[in-house]
Formats: C-alpha cells, structure tokens, sequence
C-alpha cells in the first residue's frame, strides 16, 4: 500500500519546507522506493500561469503541461522524477472543479459545503498520484504557515488521510524556525512549541519535527521540543542553514533522517546508495574556477523568477569546476552606445523567458552586442524571439521588425501568433505548453551540444517563429537548426562560425539536474569558460 507523508510548515514562511521535502524524497528514492512529490498551495488562483514573478517566482512546467509552483523544480532536481498534473493544486482547482461538478449536477441537489465536499476534492487530488505513478511513498508539502486561515481545509484533508490510510501508512512532517537571539546568546524553542500546538488544533499530530536554524542547536533544545510537543526524541532533526543547496540530503542522513521516516512508516527498504549524490557534492566543494554569466531580464530583482535558469547554469558549472557568478542584469538598463559597460565584465549572456515589452529593447541590444563581439550567447524561449528579431533588424535589414506582441503594427512580425489564433485568445489559456519533440540538423551547436538528432524539450510560450521569414533570414545566415519534426515550427536558431550563439524556443532549465546537468547549458558555460581563458591568455 501506498505510504503517504505531509510536510507543514510554522512558525515563519520560507522555511524550506520543500527542500525538507525534497530531500526526504531523494533519501527514500536512494532507498530503492518508488517516490512521488506534490505541493498544495492555498492561494485562489487557478493555477501560476498568470502571476507575476515578483509575487510567486518562476512557473515551473511539467513534462505534461502543468504550470506549477516553483517547488516543484525542487522535487525534480532532488528526486529525478517527472512530475505532472497532478503533482500542483490550488484552493483555486479545488473550488473550480467542486463547482463545476455543482453545475453540472453531479451532488444530485446536496448542499455543497467545505467538508466534506472541499476536503473530498483535495483527498482525491492526494490519493490520485499515487496511483497515477504507482509510487511506494508520497510526499505532499502544504503551502502557506500552519493557522493561516486560507491552509485550513488542506490540514483537514491531511488530518482525513491519515485517519483513512491509517497510522502506519501515514506521516506528519512539521518544520519550524528556531530563532537565535543575539541578547541571550541562546536558541529559543517555544516559537515550535505554539506552531505544533496550532496544528494539533486542527486535529493533527506532528510525527516528526524538523528545526530550522543559522546555528548549530544545543541538546537541551531537542529535549524541550520533544517534551512539550509530545515527540520522540530522535524524531526532532536539526536543518541547518548550508552553503551548498544539495548537501541537505546528506546533512539530514547523518541523522537518520530517512531511516527513522522508514521505521514510523513500517517501511522496509535497504541502506541508501547515496555515493553518486556525494560525489557530486565533492565535485561542488571542490570548484577552482569562476565563470561570469549575465542574466539579462525584466524580474532581476526576483532572483526566484528565474530560479530553473540559475540552477541549470550552476548544475554546468559543477560539471565543469566551476563557479557561475550571476551578474543579475536589468534590461532596461542594457542601451545602445553603453552595453559595452553593461555588459563588458561577462563571459557569456543568457536572455531567459517573459512576457510582455518592458525592458525589450535592452535584450535586443544584449543580443546584439553578444553576436558583434563573439560573446557566448544562450536566448530561452523570448531570449530566442529576441535573437530573431535583433537579427531581422540589424543583419537583414528590416528595422522595425519586432513580434505581435509587442508590436501588433509592425511591418515584419518575424514572431506571430501560434497557427489558428488570433487576438481574442485568453492569455492563461492557450500557450504550448509541456514536451514537444525537436528535430535537429546534423553538425549544428545544437547536435554537438545533444548529441542526438531528435529531442524532448518543454515549452511554455504563445507566440512562434514565422515561417514568412525564414527564407531571408537564412539567406543572410542564420542557421534554423532545430525544427518541429514535420518541420512546421521552428525550435532553434544559432549563427554559424560564433563561439556559441544559440536561442532555443522551449526551457530546457526544467530538465537540468545537479548529479546530470543539461547538454545545452553544459555547452553554454564551457565556451563562456573558453572565452574567459582565452582573454586571460
């Protein structure tokens, strides 16, 4: 039977509770179980696609096309597992499909009420990818902080699971902050102590706690938690506060922390295999080299809104002992005449995704300065559009080229509309979205970097490459080096004979991984590091 664990979180947000999770999921994988992640989050939106990174961070996309919480980038890098569908929900699904349901008369006339037809919706989400995957264990995180009003009906769906599942095949994880006061010099743990009280309100008892701290706990703190919040003793983990992201899986084991999750859960399981996992945090450890990557973006100040992309660059560097040092650079502050100060100090610019037209011109002129100057160049999804439209201009002669969508007059839309829209499509409803398969032409960057001749890659746009150009763009060297394999849609673009000069219509960030980072991004960071040896002598 399917093991279900709950991951809360009190006290204060931010806590990482999804690396917590994260983590326990890679330890149990290491395990030889069958691990499947999910997030509930309680804000009403139907989903992320619509909310501005300054507010949620990145959407993450999974391999079936849902627009998630970041978390879930976390879930996938941790535990290499795709995700899907099923792995995000929103109080905003939840009341969408109960009254849907409600409208089509599926509760034969009952009064619709929060329990249980609410908490019903949420259970069935919980238990459906567990079938979905077949998974032996799986690890739902609930979003917000435990007595947050908009939380209650997901800890009462929890608190339901485990009394239907039963003791032995459910798990309540709750992580805490641990504050240290300066003034005192000590830890303070009665933050926990009314954080757990809270959630033992809502029916539910935690089975293990996990303590967030910036400095090492003293024993006394384990004992007092454990004490007045009814805990074992060696059910109470400290979760330090690391330099290096992926060693948590490591710091947590040497607790036992897996070990002791599989021992509550009637879990048998074998030791972990965790060598790969430490080899590569050696390899993090053991950097010599630094490498500078301007990120060149509209939500600079966000660093989360581009969080996929800036681990994706760091998983290359470890790969290649190096260090990334992200230069976080406003677009809007990118102008002709003065990129050169801007952008001088880079080794290699990246243009990640986005939408709408502020700050556009400072990522056409980025685009620019990267092809004139030899300067390794990676365009993601609109950082594609835009080495389109920057080459349109300044190589082909068409100097008001532009896309629809931030120009729906101009003269030479080299990025329209997908096939069949039009204007009145609404925005959160109608982008590619999920894998799509990319042909790829035979001694292209793109073959060196993939090294295969078709591709899986996820997307997440709305507007495409027009074909109405493609002839004349080609003709004055642009190379079309990866296609939709009917040859439709144009996936990649690169310039031949240019150190690296790649944009890429998809987000190949979403399937970068610590242990095995991606082909594409690989390749980006080792001609950055070339151009920088080289410019060294």
């Amino acid at each position: 039977m399917t093991k279900y664990i709950f991951v809360t979180g009190g006290v204060v947000s931010g806590l990482g509770k999804g690396i917590t999770a994260a983590s326990l999921g890679r330890l149990l994988k290491a395990r030889g179980l069958k691990v499947a992640a999910q997030k509930l989050d309680p804000y009403i939106n139907v989903d992320p696609g619509t909310m501005s990174p300054y507010q949620h961070g990145e959407v993450y996309v999974t391999e079936d096309g849902a627009e998630t919480d970041l978390d879930l980038g976390h879930y996938e890098r941790f535990i290499d597992e795709d995700l899907n569908q099923y792995s995000n929900l929103t109080t905003g699904k939840v009341y969408w499909n109960v009254l849907s349901k409600e409208r089509r008369g599926e509760y034969l006339g009952e009064t619709v009420q929060v329990i249980p037809h609410i908490t019903n919706e949420i259970k069935d989400f919980i238990y459906r990818v567990g079938k979905k995957t077949n998974a032996d264990v799986v690890i739902t995180e609930i979003g917000g902080t435990t007595g947050d009003i908009e939380s209650q009906p997901f800890l009462e769906a929890i608190r339901q699971v485990g009394l239907e599942v039963g003791r032995e095949n459910s798990l309540y994880i709750h992580v805490t902050l641990v504050p240290f006061l300066k003034g005192s010099n000590e830890h303070k743990s009665k933050p926990t102590q009314h954080s757990v009280r809270e959630l033992q309100g809502m029916g539910i008892k935690p089975d293990l706690i996990v303590l967030r701290c910036d400095e090492p706990l003293e024993e006394e703190i384990f004992k007092k938690t454990a004490l007045f919040c009814n805990v074992k003793e060696d059910c109470i983990f400290e979760n330090l506060t690391i330099p290096v992201l992926y060693e948590a899986p490591l710091m947590l084991e040497r607790e036992h922390f897996s070990e002791i999750v599989c021992r509550e859960l009637q879990l048998r399981a074998r030791e972990p295999d965790l060598a790969d996992w430490k080899a590569m945090v050696e390899r993090i450890k053991g950097r010599k080299k630094t490498v500078t990557i301007g990120l060149v973006g509209k939500y600079t100040k966000l660093h989360d809104a581009y969080l996929s992309v800036a681990e994706a660059l760091r998983h290359a560097g470890y790969d290649c002992g190096s260090r990334i040092d992200i230069r976080w650079i406003d677009s809007e502050t990118v102008r002709e005449n003065d990129s050169a100060r801007v952008l001088g100090a880079c080794d290699g610019i990246i243009v990640p995704g986005g939408f709408g037209t502020r700050g556009i011109d400072g990522m056409v002129e980025a685009a620019r300065y990267c092809r004139e100057h030899n300067v390794p160049y990676l365009g993601i999804c609109l950082g594609m559009q835009i080495a389109v439209i920057e080459f349109a201009r300044n190589v082909c002669s068409m100097k008001e080229a532009s896309s629809r969508e931030f120009d729906p007059d101009s003269p030479y839309k080299v990025i329209d509309f997908l096939p069949d829209q039009d204007d009145f499509t609404d925005k959160g409803g109608t982008l590619r979205l999920g894998a799509y398969p990319c042909s790829i032409k035979e001694g292209s960057r793109m073959d060196e970097c993939y090294g295969s001749s078709l591709i899986y890659e996820r997307h997440r746009h709305r507007y495409e490459f027009n074909n109405g150009y493609r002839d004349r763009l080609e003709a004055n060297g642009l190379l079309v080096s990866g296609t939709s394999p009917d040859g439709k849609l144009v996936e990649t673009v690169e310039i031949p004979g240019h150190d690296f000069y790649v944009g890429v219509q998809f987000h190949p960030e979403f399937k970068s991984r610590p242990n095995r980072p991606h082909p594409l991004f690989k390749g980006f960071v080792e001609s950055a590091l070339k151009r920088r040896d080289d410019l060294r002598g």
